[in-house]
């Protein structure tokens, strides 16, 4: 489609980055230790997953959704899942068969809009656009009890969602509605709170921008009505990935990346190699560096996603698997050596009484990386990899010294750690 290709556009200027020359590995070690220290604790870690959207590109299949949501051999292990809220009501049966079984598997599931009602809609001039839409001023309240009704009619077909989106990109809004940041700040704070039975998102902006959040940010009645603060990192620099004023103001809030493809969504790239690592290096960013609670992908098949348009899974599908299928709903991030040396990148987490650390080695060197575990006790370490040649593929039981043990990282490789605390 073609806001699809501009967006697509907008990212490759943005993010483009050198791609390493591909060289013969040479084993060297890292150039510090990996501290991962337990009782530093930091975000509680909500879920990874994708939208399915029948709508535009069909349903996902009756074993697609056990590939997605199953957390088995050969599946992905998503706990969220993305619904489509259409604007006419005669549609919405079709989200229920893929949020039911993804439910069934443990999943939670949110909603977003991407228009209201046609009678809700007015065309204003925007910036010598004068088909742009927007919603009418005398129907917010009208959009809220739309978006009410979306929830009962789900959970009237067995699907409770854990949250419902205002809008999705509302400054990207080309081929849907926009908003203003003042438009979605009134009725954050006028008509959100009349949206019951589940959590409200906000204002999933496309990349990120702080203009479109910081006001409700700001003003302690609209923040009251927002549970969730969404965005998409869609050319989002990793520099603007923190977010000082949410950690200011949003106590209590929570913090999601609610789409993304990346680092493109050119076709029949989801298994391009090395640049599928690309996709363990941004979830790396977003869990560090934005301390993100979820993390979702755009479509969950699609010849550029997780999941291939035959069903299998996709090179960039087993990067998100090294979090997805480990890294639980209810686990927490804790403090850990994020960047030991210049291509090597760690995150580490706990829950279930274990605790998980994804490996990232963008260079084309193994490297031998040491790790320190404080304020926890394991001895037995397994580990699962994808490099060029194999897709999360299990590797021999490590050995745990004084609670420190040392691994090899392949090149251009992701490695997941994970340990049962004594």
């Amino acid at each position: 489609m073609l806001f699809k290709l501009k967006k697509s556009i907008h990212i490759l200027l943005a993010c483009l980055t050198a791609l390493p020359l591909m060289l013969t590995p040479i084993q060297v070690s890292a150039a510090s230790d990996v501290t991962v220290n337990l009782s530093s604790e930091k975000q509680l870690i909500k879920g990874f997953g994708g939208i399915n959207h029948p709508n535009w590109i069909g349903d996902l299949t009756a074993s697609q959704r056990d590939t997605a949501f199953g957390n088995g051999q050969n599946q992905l292990g998503f706990s969220i899942l993305r619904i489509y809220i259409d604007d006419n009501k005669n549609n919405w049966y079709k989200e229920i068969p893929t949020a039911k079984r993804a439910i069934e598997q443990g999943a939670i599931v949110f909603a977003s809009p991407w228009n209201p009602p046609g009678d809700m809609v007015e065309t204003f001039n925007r910036n010598g656009d004068t088909a742009a839409k927007r919603l009418k001023y005398d129907k917010y309240a009208a959009y809220a009890q739309h978006l009410n009704d979306f929830v009962s009619y789900m959970k009237s077909n067995g699907v409770n969602l854990y949250a419902v989106s205002v809008q999705n990109e509302p400054d990207y809004a080309h081929d849907w509605t926009w908003w203003t940041p003042q438009e979605m700040l009134r009725f954050m704070k006028d008509y959100a709170g009349s949206i019951t039975d589940t959590k409200v998102m906000a204002p999933e902006s496309f990349s990120y921008l702080k203009e479109m959040s910081d006001p409700i940010l700001n003003d302690p009645q609209a923040l009251a009505n927002m549970d969730i603060l969404g965005a998409h990192t869609y050319g989002t620099q990793f520099s603007n990935f923190p977010y000082p004023l949410f950690k200011q103001k949003g106590a209590g809030k929570e913090l999601w990346m609610s789409e993304v493809y990346y680092p493109n969504s050119n076709a029949n790239s989801a298994d391009s190699w090395p640049e599928a690592l690309d996709v363990s290096y941004h979830i790396h960013h977003a869990m560090v560096e934005a301390d993100f609670q979820a993390y979702v992908w755009w479509y969950i098949r699609r010849q550029y996603g997780p999941m291939k348009e035959d069903g299998t899974i996709s090179k960039r599908g087993y990067n998100m698997a090294h979090f997805s299928k480990f890294v639980r709903p209810g686990f927490v991030r804790v403090d850990a050596t994020k960047n030991p040396d210049t291509q090597t990148f760690i995150s580490a987490y706990k829950g279930d009484n274990k605790v998980v650390i994804v490996a990232i080695n963008r260079g084309t060197s193994a490297v031998n990386q040491k790790f320190v575990l404080q304020n926890g006790n394991t001895s037995n370490v397994s580990s699962w990899v994808t490099d060029s040649t194999r897709n999360l593929a299990a590797g021999s039981s490590i050995i745990m010294t004084g609670n420190t043990f040392t691994a090899q990282l392949p090149s251009q490789s992701v490695t997941t750690f994970v340990a049962q605390l004594n």
